[in-house]
């Protein structure tokens, strides 16, 4: 009876194991046909047939089993898509995988090192199809051939990513042509062993991107990727492999993909918000273009321009440079000595390009710069491996290019100069503190001589309180000056008819010139509580900037008592004029609504990192968004605008002057803005374009969320799109929707540190099938709990 029972376990247990080798498995007399598909043992991945994007087209791929929509890994016949569904994946008696079209050609094979008498086709848990015999008991070990040594566009945890230095094998990841056709695009990553190795990402023939050197933890360009519990990240050099890969920790699907646009991220499945969260991006923004700003220079995303010559090197062509063009890089402003020369630290960088270095593992960092000082043509040195204090030397020789500022690096480059250039900046360091020491004593002097000067004057004459507003028009003898007569006329006298807008300085007339040229006429009241000020600031500021997206200065008039200042005319007045009123708002299809928000961001990308100095807005808000006839956008107002020089990044006030709704967290609170102010206004401008809401007066009846709140509630649970007006229901783009809101939610996070750049931004905004950050919480998402409602607030349900 117990040898009966024990036959019967082993029967079921051996029809089970059958059946579950059946389920991941193909074998000679179990090809896959179109509509058949074999599931990993752990249900993890799914191999059959299928059609990308729109396609008709047939390919045999891996995917996800349990992800919805679709996501593929791993495609077989990228060059040779199937035209119809009558295609078959076989694996023949040698152990080849071939795929057969309609006409019984083969259209895609595997190859083998080696012939198998018992082959079968395995599909893994960890996405690999394995080809190997039958009877061996582990496959992934003893494999024949595996789909983890051709890659796509994706690298998933376990490949490799590089070269097999015996066999010649070259593991590289290509992207797809578009979503609708996986054959290789323009962008590819691949290992170059030149030097030190590192990654570039090709287009075509140029180079796009360097992962810049390996430091023992990380890629020098992304010094932010470290390993975590869930990741592990290794690159082995030895004299048989050179490749990078990951493994995971915990059992977590992510992948690493190179997309149409050339970018390489880290995605990671999130099962509560059924999406793929990007984990880390390799390349953010404009500085992270291969070779930027040339030879001897570095690249910071935050300055303006972004490219600057190293310590000791000048533009090689200051004409070229000036204009923009930094591709010919910087040289030596002292020749070097040799022997005699000294080094430049360098912190917080990117490693230049080590296609031309050479590198030990066993020397400290004294024996590196013994060896580099000694060889002529060595230009810099560094430590190989940053871990436990730092060991190993890395020489680099001729140029230096590719480097760019970035945080978190622990990685020190020391730069060869020539001595003298390390004295001088010593010596001019030294006579600065005094210089400034000196000054700083007369400064002082001089402001208390003022002082006593002024309260004088100031018991011993009566003067007009606005002529000195007077002296801004002699502050630039090129600036316009328009007479009060030609104004007057202009407007009518100044007609109420003709006013067309009104703020804290007074009122905004329209006119119309002798010539014909409409303008609009920014009018001081000599009530206004500001304005004088703020208007002497307007001058001084936007009289300099020329942008498409800005409103253009005609001139002013200061004559009298009269401070005005003159604009071309919108006809189109704001945007909040459109967007807040029901009968206007359904005139904005969402093409106008989303030109508006690329034009403000480019005109905020003009002044905060392309015009002669960074300019905060500091009133960014719809009514400060003028449209022309053609409905384009123009910044306007800038008599709150602070202008930054130098390496200056951020100020602070104490009079917090703006408005609420729009201010950032820092700005309203502790008086500091910087370009991330700015930031956050415009996140709240493209929510409210998307909504045709305010963010100070919406209201919504189940929370007491502002805007920003109700928008980061329907992000979280997967009803973006519910935020949308209604009345663009008909003319929207949904991906380009869900991509503003996403933009949106990410400049209007709390801290200003995890705000994008402006750069960023435009960037995102016009490209299509970018993965972006996952947005954090919003700084002042809760406006106001249920008792203090008005009676002009929007209520939603």
């Amino acid at each position: 009876m117990k040898g009966r029972a024990s036959l019967v376990f082993c029967s079921i247990f051996l029809s089970i194991l059958l059946i579950s080798t059946a389920l991941d498995t193909i074998t000679i007399d179990k090809p896959i046909r179109d509509g058949d598909t074999i599931v990993s043992a752990g249900g993890v991945y799914e191999l059959g047939i299928f059609s990308p994007g729109n396609s008709k087209n047939r390919y045999v791929g891996i995917w996800y089993k349990k992800i919805s929509p679709r996501t593929v890994v791993w495609v077989a016949n990228r060059n040779i898509p199937l035209n119809d569904t009558s295609g078959v994946l076989t694996l023949r008696p040698n152990g080849i995988l071939v795929l057969i079209n309609s006409s019984n050609s083969s259209i895609w094979s595997s190859n083998s090192s080696r012939s198998l008498k018992n082959p079968k086709a395995r599909l893994l848990d960890s996405g690999n199809l394995v080809v190997s015999d039958g009877n061996d008991r582990d496959p992934e070990m003893n494999f024949a051939w595996q789909s983890f040594d051709y890659p796509g566009n994706t690298l998933l945890p376990g490949m490799k990513l590089g070269r097999n230095l015996v066999t010649g094998m070259d593991w590289y990841i290509s992207s797809w042509k578009s979503t609708d056709d996986p054959a290789p695009g323009e962008y590819m990553e691949r290992l170059d062993s030149n030097g030190y190795p590192q990654y570039f990402v090709w287009k075509n023939s140029s180079i796009a991107f360097s992962t810049g050197p390996w430091n023992g933890i990380g890629f020098s360009s992304s010094p932010k990727i470290k390993p975590t519990v869930y990741y592990t990240f290794g690159f082995v050099i030895n004299q048989q492999e050179i490749y990078f890969k990951y493994e995971l920790n915990e059992p977590l699907p992510t992948r690493i993909v190179i997309n149409e646009a050339g970018r390489v991220d880290q995605l990671t499945w999130i099962e509560r918000s059924h999406s793929w969260l990007l984990y880390v991006a390799t390349q953010s923004d404009t500085c992270d273009r291969f070779a930027l700003c040339g030879p001897y220079a570095s690249c910071n995303i935050n300055n303006s321009p972004p490219c600057d010559c190293l310590q000791g090197f000048e533009p090689r062509y200051p004409n070229q440079w000036y204009a923009a063009d930094w591709s010919s890089g910087c040289v030596r402003r002292t020749s070097l000595a040799c022997n005699q020369d000294d080094f430049l630290k360098m912190t917080g960088i990117k490693m230049p390009d080590s296609r031309q270095s050479w590198y030990n593992q066993s020397m400290n960092l004294e024996e590196c710069k013994k060896v580099c000082l000694a060889d002529c043509n060595c230009t810099a040195y560094s430590n190989l491996d940053v871990r436990n204090g730092g060991s190993g030397c890395l020489l680099w020789f001729g140029e230096l290019i590719d480097i760019r500022e970035v945080s978190q690096n622990d990685q020190n480059l020391f730069v060869r100069v020539a001595a003298s250039e390390l004295d001088s900046d010593r010596n001019k360091r030294r006579k600065r503190s005094v210089l400034i020491a000196i000054i700083s004593a007369v400064v002082a002097a001089f402001i208390l001589s003022f002082v006593a000067w002024f309260s004088f004057q100031r018991k011993n004459r009566r003067t007009d309180k606005y002529t000195r507003g007077a002296e801004v028009g002699n502050e630039d003898p090129e600036l316009p000056l328009f007479d009060l007569v030609t104004v007057t006329s202009a407007t009518k006298n100044f007609s109420s008819a003709n006013v067309i807008g009104e703020g804290g300085f007074g009122p905004v007339y329209k006119g119309i010139l002798p010539n014909g040229q409409e303008i609009a006429v920014k009018r001081l009241s000599k009530n206004s509580g500001q304005g004088l000020q703020e208007l002497k600031n307007e001058i001084v500021l936007i009289s300099k900037l020329q942008h498409r997206n800005l409103v253009k200065f005609l001139g002013c008039c200061l004559e009298g008592e009269e401070r005005m200042l003159i604009y071309e005319f919108m006809p189109n007045t704001s945007l909040d004029y459109f967007i807040f009123d029901q009968s206007r708002k359904a005139s904005l299809a969402w093409k106008n609504r989303f030109e508006i928000a690329m034009g403000i961001s480019r005109g905020l990308l003009y002044l905060h990192q392309d015009s002669r100095f960074r300019i905060i807005h500091r009133d960014l808000k719809t009514s400060n968004i003028l449209l022309d006839s053609n409905l384009n956008a123009k910044i306007s107002d800038f008599g709150l605008a602070k202008s930054f020089g130098g390496d200056q990044m951020e100020g602070k006030t104490k009079r917090v002057i703006g408005t609420y709704g729009y201010m950032s967290p820092e700005y309203a609170v502790d008086g500091k803005y910087s370009v991330k102010s700015d930031v956050f206004s415009i996140g709240v401008i493209i929510l409210e374009i998307i909504s045709g809401r305010r963010n100070r007066k919406f209201h919504h009846l189940g929370h007491h969320h502002n805007l920003l709140g109700h928008a980061w509630l329907l992000w979280n649970e997967g009803k973006a799109l519910e935020l949308m007006d209604e009345c663009l229901e008909e003319s929207f783009s949904e991906s380009q929707v869900l991509r503003c809101i996403q933009v949106g939610l990410l400049c209007v996070q709390k801290l200003p540190e995890d705000r994008p750049t402006m750069a960023s931004v435009v960037f995102w905004l016009e490209n299509e099938g970018l993965v972006l950050p996952r947005p954090k919480q919003p700084g002042f998402f809760i406006e106001r709990n249920s008792m203090e409602l008005t009676e002009s607030a929007e209520f939603i349900s």
